[in-house]
């Protein structure tokens, strides 16, 4: 090459190198899942993972560089990818929305009704203080996941509170599902019926008080008069 002249990156290699990583990190993953029922989301599993798929320890460290954690991580968030493809295959849009929502939850558990074990390893090795926001994280992207996939397009303070809301409802019936026995966990089904009423009630409650605090003086005028001695 010519002194002074600049090397040009040639098109589509940083996207090659992202869809090259990207494949090693599912390969990695699905030899690892057979495993983490016996050996946890640990650097032994995922180094193991990395030898069974074929993949260098060079490329299994650019594709998880956090170790251990960022493979569990993965592994939650390709459950929430296969959630948005199995109900972008069904018409939820005709639903109610608490049905919407009721049956989004469902699907996100039921994708991994064969990895309930390594689900509940990845939530229990997120719950740990050394794991720091990563769990808070996770949590919080299942939550977003299933509101878009139902059509949820909000972008005030609602936006917020139902994440919030949904948070406590997923947790509380992931929680339930990990011990549940019963036949195709139909006892994990009826406790999150009555959960999807429970936040159902409190919208009903939180719609009521809204009603009634419209009718209301506005609180922060109120206060400015009494502090300047308008009114």
């Amino acid at each position: 090459m010519p002194e002074g002249s600049t090397a040009k990156k040639r098109p589509g290699t940083g996207k090659a190198k992202a869809d090259r990583l990207e494949a090693a990190r599912m390969k990695i993953l699905e030899a690892a899942l057979p495993h983490v029922a016996f050996d946890g989301w640990t650097p032994r599993l995922l180094a193991e993972a990395a030898d069974a798929a074929g993949i260098s320890h060079g490329d299994m460290r650019l594709a998880f560089p956090g170790g251990a954690a960022d493979l569990a991580d993965f592994f939650l968030a390709d459950g929430d990818r296969r959630m948005e493809e199995a109900l972008a295959r069904e018409d939820i849009g005709a639903l109610k929305i608490r049905e919407r929502i009721t049956r989004a939850v469902r699907t996100r558990i039921e994708v991994d009704r064969n990895n309930r074990e390594a689900m509940r390893r990845a939530v229990t090795l997120f719950a740990l203080p050394l794991s720091g926001m990563r769990g808070p994280n996770a949590l919080y992207r299942t939550v977003d996941a299933i509101w878009r996939a139902v059509g949820d397009t909000s972008t005030d303070f609602n936006f917020y509170t139902k994440r919030a809301t949904l948070a406590g409802v997923f947790s509380s019936v992931s929680l339930y599902w990990f011990s549940d026995d019963s036949e195709n966990y139909q006892r994990t089904w009826a406790f999150l019926d009555r959960r999807i009423e429970d936040v159902m009630r409190f919208e009903r409650v939180k719609a009521g008080v809204k009603g009634v605090a419209a009718k209301l003086p506005d609180p922060v005028a109120l206060l400015g008069r009494l502090r300047y001695g308008r009114g």
